[in-house]
């Protein structure tokens, strides 16, 4: 009796593993709103770390959140690091391109609680008398943390995050000295 009940358990176990293996290994995820201003207004926001506080969903989910900038002031080259609760982690955002009200890069390096390198992207497009601006983190999982996203929905959960941080960031924007 205990024998079919451990070949079985095994089956289960190596379809797991299969299907594990067999998921796509790259994932984007991405998210748009339209904004009330001129790509330079939105772009400006999203190309100086320092203006994140004001509307980045992360910023608020740790009162003490300890942040270090390093660089420039704004554009290529400039480095925001956070260390924070266990909502937030630990993590590190280096600028590597920016097109002036076009485009911003950002190479993203978790450290806490996983170690993780993604890219994210702004993108800022005319439309009318609007900015449309897309949000989004591509990356490559690995074999755990494709096992891990058959029970977590990475869209819905980072999704999530940059539609809580389009919303003030739209509100930052339309309600800023241009407006």
């Amino acid at each position: 009796m205990l024998a079919p009940i451990l070949i079985g358990l095994a089956v289960l176990v190596i379809l797991f593993l299969i299907v594990v293996a067999i998921r796509p290994s790259e994932f984007r995820i991405t998210r748009t709103t339209r904004i009330a201003a001129p790509p330079s207004a939105v772009f400006a926001q999203v190309n100086d770390f320092h203006r994140w506080t004001a509307w980045s969903p992360w910023e608020k989910l740790d009162p003490e959140l300890k942040r270090t900038y390093s660089g420039p002031n704004s554009g290529t080259g400039t480095i925001y690091a956070c260390a924070g609760n266990k909502q937030v982690g630990e993590d590190r955002m280096t600028l590597t391109e920016t097109c002036p009200q076009d485009l911003t890069r950002i190479q993203l390096e978790f450290i806490k609680p996983f170690a993780a390198t993604s890219l994210a992207e702004f993108t800022f497009r005319l439309e009318g008398q609007q900015t449309v601006v897309t949000w989004s983190m591509s990356s490559r999982h690995n074999f755990i943390s494709k096992a891990f996203c058959m029970f977590m929905n990475m869209d819905k959960m980072v999704g999530g995050d940059f539609e809580k941080g389009l919303t003030p960031l739209k509100s930052v924007v339309e309600t800023g000295p241009l407006h």
